[in-house]
């Protein structure tokens, strides 16, 4: 069973740097598409960065790019968000997912196969 672990969320204030991690177990495909998602209450979850981890190919929604910057580790089954220069309005819950199936774009169709818990980001002005 293919489970998701983020961790590395916290409080920070404007300006400064998180960065998140996701363990993938269960997992027996080398080659996915990996990506970080963000969702506020009342807002719909929104595709932040992703990964296809077979060639390193990269996607950023454009409010992120030349802040944020997704990495994989292979050897351990994990991807990263590094997160520089945050704003306020980037406070969320991130969630991690996972698909190894071919995708028609990056962020929403197809749905996204297994999905993360969360881990909360605050940033404070």
């Amino acid at each position: 069973q293919v489970q998701l672990v983020e961790s590395g969320g916290g409080s920070v204030q404007a300006g400064g740097s998180l960065r998140l991690s996701c363990a993938a177990s269960g997992y027996t495909y080398s080659s996915k598409y990996m990506g970080w998602f963000r969702q506020t209450p009342g807002k719909e979850r929104e595709g932040v960065a992703a990964i296809y981890t077979g060639i390193g190919t990269t996607a950023y929604a454009d409010s992120v790019k030349g802040r944020f910057t997704i990495s994989q580790d292979n050897a351990k089954n994990t991807v990263y968000l590094q997160m520089n220069s945050l704003k306020p309005e980037d406070t969320a819950m991130y969630y991690c997912a996972a698909d190894s199936r071919p995708r028609s774009e990056w962020f929403v169709l197809p749905p996204w196969e297994y999905w993360g818990q969360g881990t909360q980001v605050t940033v404070s002005s």
